[in-house]
């Protein structure tokens, strides 16, 4: 018996999808489906794109264009390294450096070190450890410029609290902002309380990330205290220690507020002029924005370095 034919109608007919069934997809369907469901993402991307465009990127091109740069009966001129020769032949330009430097030492024995040895305390101690964290992480809660105002107060040569307590131990009164032997180290001290709260949080967050056992089996060795923290905590927090020590670094090298709000910048005979405060000298009360575009890209490049070498010693360390 021969096979049933079909009409060209049928034939069209049963070649037409049933209801419900799949069918041919619209084109461009998938790629619109996906970009309507990551449209909130890209939104947020973009925007935070355009902000780190316009206050982040344009700023540092912006900056590198005005180191080469200056102005001439109003109008803006090719200089060429002028705008750095000008930089380096400034006599504030060494003693800036070397107050950064003194600054960046003393943040370092004190800003590195307190937090460090604080977060160890917090996190022997077995209560209240809530309310000590809060109690170090106040001052950073507080605004700068209240923080420095208040230790302002504190420094004051005639009824300062801390003359004050001079005063209670029969010791000499000091003129502690001043005098140019103590005014840096007034410095330092005001912004190590003002900035210690975070990092106390992070080494506190690191510290109870160590395994007890560790600290355990020190004890059955016969290693007190200072043995558990050198052979135990510091090895188990170097990552940690290594990295805020960059950011300690960084910060302190680009200090402007605490000496400008304490000392009005400069100091006593210079002895608080640090990099960003001469930067801001140039720029606003010597209208040279050239020499201070030319100052701060000096610094980007010394940052990028230390930076640079922070990175290749940790691959080192991996490897």
């Amino acid at each position: 018996m021969s096979a049933p034919t079909l009409s060209p109608s049928e034939a069209a007919k049963s070649r037409r999808p049933r209801p419900g069934g799949p069918g041919p997809r619209p084109p461009g369907g998938a790629f619109a489906k996906e970009l309507r469901r990551n449209l909130t993402a890209h939104g947020f991307l973009i925007g935070a794109v355009l902000c780190f465009s316009f206050f982040s990127w344009y700023p540092m091109v912006r900056e590198f264009l005005l180191a080469f740069q200056k102005n001439e009966d109003g109008r803006t001129v090719w200089a060429g390294w002028s705008n750095f020769t000008t930089v380096f032949n400034d006599p504030a330009f060494g003693q800036a450096w070397r107050n950064t430097l003194l600054f960046v030492v003393l943040a370092l024995v004190l800003g590195f070190v307190v937090p460090f040895v604080v977060a160890i305390v917090i996190n022997e101690m077995r209560h209240a450890q809530g309310y000590l964290r809060l109690l170090v992480y106040l001052p950073v809660m507080l605004p700068p410029v209240a923080s420095v105002l208040l230790f302002k107060y504190f420094y004051d040569p005639g009824h300062g609290l801390f003359n004050e307590l001079l005063g209670l131990l029969h010791l000499p009164e000091q003129q502690w902002l001043q005098d140019p032997d103590t005014a840096m180290l007034s410095v330092v001290i005001a912004a190590t309380w003002m900035n210690m709260g975070g990092a106390t949080l992070i080494y506190l967050a690191a510290l109870q990330g160590i395994p007890g056992e560790l600290y355990e089996a020190a004890e059955l060795d016969g290693a007190g205290l200072l043995r558990k923290i050198w052979y135990v905590t510091v090895p188990q927090t170097r990552l940690i220690l290594s990295l805020m020590l960059l950011m300690q670094i960084i910060a302190t090298v680009q200090v402007f507020t605490e000496p400008f709000l304490l000392t009005n910048g400069a100091g006593p005979e210079g002895s608080t002029t640090t990099v960003v405060y001469l930067i801001y000298q140039y720029a606003f009360n010597f209208n040279n924005y050239g020499a201070a575009a030319a100052l701060g890209l000096v610094l980007l490049v010394l940052l990028a370095g230390v930076s640079a070498v922070y990175v290749r010693l940790s691959r080192a360390q991996d490897d």
